[in-house]
């Protein structure tokens, strides 16, 4: 699992600095100047990165899926079963929250490049999985029920597919080059905020380091590798 969260991220980054944000820079430099396109670029990255962490600050960090918690420190912290129940909500809210983005995302990148859709559909699926463990390990604790842990965990990630949906319907008759420009740099941000506070941080908590390192280094290589074949 280390590997795997390090590949994620490696994929997300990579893809994230030089192809995202290449593209929203070329979409803003064909209407406005070179510089003020740059300037637009930078400060939708951050904004994406900003928009993140204040949803990181919103939700409590016992629930907060970026906090990552092992199973004998959920058992031991909240024994009673309706503490358990309220964490494994809260757990599904913060996560579906976190995964609307992603998925528009998604929706977004395969606009531009099924290629890169693809790739980004794959590094978030990997990062999905500590997710749906922090839902359903509570709710399991809580039920004894091994389908309601699957079936919360699966509902917060519909918000995904939601995010994609929302995305085709209502943003796709707007996308010119100025909103695609923009909505593409606030994904890089949005990418590279879940890799550096989630990804990497839950891969060293679950391995080595350095199998961390060599999953980060692997996502980049495929990711260059798949980009240079679809050229």
């Amino acid at each position: 699992l280390s590997v795997a969260l390090g590949f994620s991220a490696g994929v997300m980054l990579y893809v994230s600095f030089t192809e995202i944000l290449t593209k929203a820079n070329a979409a803003l430099n064909g209407i406005m100047s070179s510089g003020m396109a740059r300037f637009t670029t930078t400060i939708a990255f951050f904004g994406g990165m900003a928009v993140v962490a204040m949803v990181d600050r919103l939700v409590p960090s016992a629930e907060n899926p970026h906090e990552m918690h092992n199973v004998e420190e959920l058992s031991a912290h909240e024994r009673k079963h309706h503490k358990l129940m309220r964490m494994g909500i809260l757990s599904a809210i913060a996560i579906a929250i976190h995964n609307f983005p992603e998925g528009l995302a998604t929706f977004i990148a395969a606009l531009k490049s099924p290629t890169l859709g693809i790739s980004i559909a794959i590094a978030i699926a990997i990062h999905n999985i500590p997710e749906g463990i922090a839902v359903s390990v509570p709710v399991y604790y809580a039920t004894g029920s091994r389908k309601k842990a699957f079936l919360y965990s699966f509902l917060s990630g519909l918000a995904e597919p939601a995010g994609a949906l929302i995305g085709y319907f209502l943003l796709l008759r707007y996308l010119n080059d100025a909103v695609f420009g923009i909505v593409f740099a606030v994904v890089a941000g949005i990418m590279v905020f879940i890799s550096f506070d989630e990804l990497l941080p839950a891969a060293e908590k679950y391995g080595e380091h350095h199998l961390t390192i060599y999953g980060l280094v692997g996502g980049m290589i495929v990711m260059a590798g798949s980009l240079l074949l679809f050229m």
